[in-house]
């Protein structure tokens, strides 16, 4: 089975999303832009599953250094996964995708970033705790 990770920033309050994208798009202070490149830094090599409206944010130099699959929340996560034994797997792509491999994620990798706005999507401590034990 694969190893499966999760990496995600949340602002605050757990906010994830605003109107399809991060609700700090465009920020450039350090602590935006090093998150970014911490989370390419971290994939580096490995396999990254996203939803769609994530992968149409992934620049395309990234296509280069690991593996990208688009998802979605209907896949049965025990196929996807079983793609990929004996694999490093980051599962990205907003709520949908989480809850349905949080079960699954073995390690979240969270950053908290300094931000307090709108938002219309929110991080769910629960998923913290449905995983299964390594």
């Amino acid at each position: 089975m694969a190893e499966v990770r999760a990496m995600c920033a949340i602002g605050l309050r757990g906010q994830l999303g605003h109107e399809g994208g991060m609700p700090w798009e465009g920020r450039h202070e350090p602590a935006f832009a090093a998150d970014v490149a911490r989370f390419f830094e971290a994939t580096f090599g490995h396999v990254l599953l996203v939803g769609p409206r994530t992968k149409r944010s992934i620049p395309q130099w990234a296509y280069a250094d690991r593996v990208i699959v688009e998802i979605r929340s209907s896949d049965p996560p025990e196929d996807v996964l079983a793609a990929f034994p004996s694999r490093v797997v980051y599962v990205g792509g907003g709520p949908a995708v989480w809850a349905a491999y949080a079960p699954y994620i073995q390690h979240w990798d969270i950053t908290r970033l300094p931000y307090d706005g709108e938002a219309d999507r929110w991080f769910d401590p629960a998923w913290l705790t449905i995983g299964r034990a390594s």
